[in-house]
């Protein structure tokens, strides 16, 4: 588990990251210059179909401004912020890799969120919370390199409250092995894979019941196709986080899901009343 843990945070190293974002950010002003989540949604949201994807996510699992929500994997922190900004929640990010969330506080004291936004350094594993701290949990792309799934479940079950809502929005497995290098794995020894169905059987004895299941397959191969059609894509944007190889690793995302490989899941769930231990 220890070498699986260590070869996810290496991919996710980003040496230099936040300076290489300020250096980015040049493009919008000044260093003490406001940025909007907006400006900032072709790099700092990390997931496909972007900054729509976190807003349907969003209004699906009706987040509203008197909730405490948990991002987990929560990369950067474009969710995070995105939420506050929109809902005027209480966000908490976590994250595994230590640049991400020392760039996600950066990013979020460039657009003014810092009271509402915090970011911590953890394994989602082993939240770093007491039972029953947050009323909502959002899970966008992250689950794909955790192999103990049951284990991811129960430890997110645990810090919500009863009543609470889960929200995933994640690659699943669709028929036949991946193409990689793809943007959460460079190989597949770090690539845990699961079907939709599969993933449904580990997420309820958790302690959730299924509010919304959704597969949103078409939405994001509409998605790929428009941004291949469109050419260069916006910039500032993820290559700046993930390196100069990020476009052959979204270039293989695009192939999968245009193959067949792979499909896109987007559930919601309920906490139970009790979870499982």
């Amino acid at each position: 588990m220890t070498d699986v843990i260590d070869g996810v945070r290496d991919h996710y190293r980003a040496t230099g990251l936040t300076g290489r974002l300020k250096t980015a950010l040049a493009v919008f002003g000044r260093e003490d210059q406001r940025l909007t989540p907006e400006q900032l949604s072709a790099l700092d949201q990390f997931h496909s179909r972007g900054l729509a994807a976190t807003a349907e996510l969003v209004k699906l699992a009706r987040i509203t401004a008197d909730m405490a929500v948990l991002d987990v994997g929560c990369g950067i922190g474009g969710p995070a912020r995105f939420l506050a900004a929109t809902c005027g929640c209480r966000v908490t990010g976590v994250d595994l890799s230590e640049p991400f969330v020392e760039a996600a506080r950066y990013l979020t004291e460039r657009t003014g969120h810092s009271e509402r936004v915090s970011f911590e350094t953890a394994s989602a594993l082993a939240l770093p919370w007491d039972d029953s701290r947050f009323d909502a949990a959002l899970l966008q792309h992250v689950a794909m390199n955790i192999s103990d799934r049951a284990r991811l479940y129960r430890e997110i079950r645990r810090v919500l409250k009863p009543g609470g809502r889960f929200a995933t929005f994640d690659v699943v497995l669709n028929g036949g092995e991946p193409h990689y290098p793809v943007p959460w794995a460079r190989t597949p020894e770090t690539s845990f894979l699961l079907s939709a169905a599969a993933t449904r059987e580990a997420i309820e004895p958790a302690g959730f019941r299924t509010l919304v299941w959704q597969d949103d397959t078409e939405a994001a191969k509409a998605w790929i196709a428009q941004l291949r059609a469109s050419g260069q894509p916006p910039s500032p944007n993820l290559g700046v986080v993930m390196g100069p190889d990020f476009a052959q690793l979204a270039g293989n995302l695009g192939r999968n899901l245009m193959e067949g490989r792979l499909g896109i899941l987007t559930a919601v769930f309920e906490a139970t009343s009790t979870n499982a231990q």
